[in-house]
């Protein structure tokens, strides 16, 4: 059966859409068509004077629904951490895991592939190999060095479940890199002291993006523009941003939307309280913190993270969705996702003026 969403300004994208009818299929964006051409056994909608948008792609999420991941591995985490995430608008996300130990990856690994779900992604590891001077809040004591066998032996394991890997640059050789993207993760620059000539040589051995720009890394300093600097300076190269101010002021947020332009894209670092393990985060009104006060995690949806860009940084409305779905995307190489185009996945989000959620469709289904 067609499923046709109306009365609602859509987004596809690229650009917004109005007067017209949202189409799906099989799970699938059947078209965009004018209202009275919509045949009447078609399920209708009413976004109500909503935006019709594409699902929100967070790459970088680490609980959510009452779970920690890396606390409890298990698909019965990931079943709750999903269900709240994909009522937030955010429709695929990767599920990151930090810096811990072997077992706790092999459990990880084992969860992801029992718990099929067309949300989940796969696997980012922020870790175990950054630098233990710019851990944050990682568990100090599963940083290391990479060897060539472990990589190897760690992603044979994954059997293609890990998607993302975020490596200190100045940790990690070219033939480490290689190998990580001969197996199709992509190689993210993070948790990093580099200096600005070790992080532009990450980038010419295949590092393609930054994570949580400015968090847990080298400094923008006018002697050695670092990480940061490299990242600003190095075409191609992208970065994940967490935008809820607190990460990163709104002004650097500005600044970096700037300079990088479609190369800026968000994440919400989400994670979620818990009282058991290395990772004790402790709930706060707008963050997550260590028990000693060390920020350890946002309290963002993606959402609120559009919205804090179009009523804090000023940027455009349609900008502020490509940062939440469109880049992301790109990012990842995913074509069907991101976008609202005849054939691609139909993962949608409906939000009103005030930025409230009030639909998601999951491949075609909905959600809420």
């Amino acid at each position: 059966m067609i499923t046709a969403l109306h009365n609602g300004r859509i987004f596809t994208g690229r650009e917004f859409i109005t007067g017209n009818t949202l189409l799906i299929e099989e799970g699938r964006i059947k078209g965009i068509a004018k209202p009275e051409t919509v045949a009447p056994e078609a399920k209708s909608v009413d976004c109500k004077g909503g935006v019709i948008a594409p699902g929100f792609i967070d790459l970088q999420i680490a609980g959510g629904g009452g779970y920690l991941f890396s606390d409890n591995p298990t698909p019965e985490a990931l079943e709750a951490i999903t269900g709240a995430i994909v009522k937030s608008g955010t429709t695929s996300f990767l599920i990151a895991m930090p810096t811990t130990s072997a077992e706790i990856y092999r459990k990880a690994i084992k969860a992801i592939r029992e718990y099929n779900h067309p949300a989940i992604l796969g696997l980012h590891l922020e870790g175990p190999f950054i630098s233990r001077l710019r851990a944050g809040a990682h568990a100090k004591e599963h940083i290391r060095v990479p060897g060539v066998n472990e990589i190897k032996e760690l992603l044979a394991d994954a059997g293609g479940t890990v998607k993302m890997m975020t490596v200190a640059p100045e940790v990690c050789t070219n033939d480490v890199i290689k190998i990580l993207k001969d197996y199709g993760v992509i190689v993210a620059a993070g948790h990093s002291n580099a200096t600005f000539d070790e992080a532009v040589q990450g980038f010419r051995n295949g590092i393609s993006t930054v994570t949580h720009l400015f968090n847990a890394m080298s400094p923008l300093n006018h002697r050695d523009p670092g990480l940061p600097g490299a990242s600003y300076m190095t075409p191609g190269v992208c970065a994940s941003i967490i935008a809820d101010g607190i990460h990163v002021n709104y002004n650097m947020v500005a600044i970096s939307k700037m300079i990088m332009k479609e190369r800026l894209y968000l994440v919400s670092d989400a994670v979620e309280e818990c009282s058991n393990g290395p990772y004790l985060h402790v709930r706060q009104p707008d963050r997550f913190t260590l028990p000693d006060g060390t920020l350890s995690g946002s309290a963002l949806t993606m959402m609120q993270a559009v919205k804090n860009c179009i009523n804090n940084v000023m940027i455009p409305v349609d900008e502020a969705l490509k940062m939440a779905s469109l880049y992301p995307a790109q990012v990842m190489n995913m074509i069907e996702r991101g976008q609202i185009t005849e054939g691609s996945k139909a993962d949608i989000t409906i939000f009103d003026s005030d930025f409230n959620i009030t639909g998601v469709f999951l491949d075609g289904k909905q959600i809420l």
